[in-house]
């Protein structure tokens, strides 16, 4: 059975969507891997999809969505990437959630958000090590 994982923070359209994108890239297809938002943005932070676009990912056909009842049920694991805005944080709303506390790359210099880019990264990467150590 293949288990869900579940990048969640508060407008889905950069740190949850790189997060899913280097989980999808890494586990290639051993797990439904999704990410979502409180309070979904109409798109995608474009200084995040360029970022991975530099090292070979492409962001162009994932969308921010709503975070779901089902799809915190149905998680095997949950990650709130981190909270500037308490009132909408997904951690509020999800159990036993894995809190990384990413800094938002919203509005920040693309050298910034290269550097937010590595550290989500390194997380997700740390995380496929502990799942498969679980195992």
């Amino acid at each position: 059975m293949t288990r869900d994982i579940l990048f969640v923070c508060v407008e889905n359209a950069g740190r949850s969507q790189m997060a899913e994108a280097f989980f999808r890239k890494f586990t290639e297809g051993k797990f439904n891997v999704n990410s979502a938002g409180t309070v979904p943005s109409g798109n995608l932070n474009s200084v995040a999809v360029e970022v991975m676009k530099e090292i070979g990912i492409d962001m162009a056909k994932q969308s921010p969505k709503t975070i779901s009842n089902s799809m915190i049920s149905n998680s095997f694991k949950t990650v709130n990437m981190g909270c500037m805005d308490k009132e909408s944080c997904p951690a509020l709303f999800v159990k036993d959630v894995i809190d990384w506390n990413i800094p938002d790359p919203k509005g920040k210099t693309i050298e910034q958000v290269r550097k937010i880019r590595d550290q989500i990264k390194s997380e997700v990467l740390n995380l496929i090590k502990l799942i498969d150590d679980e195992k």
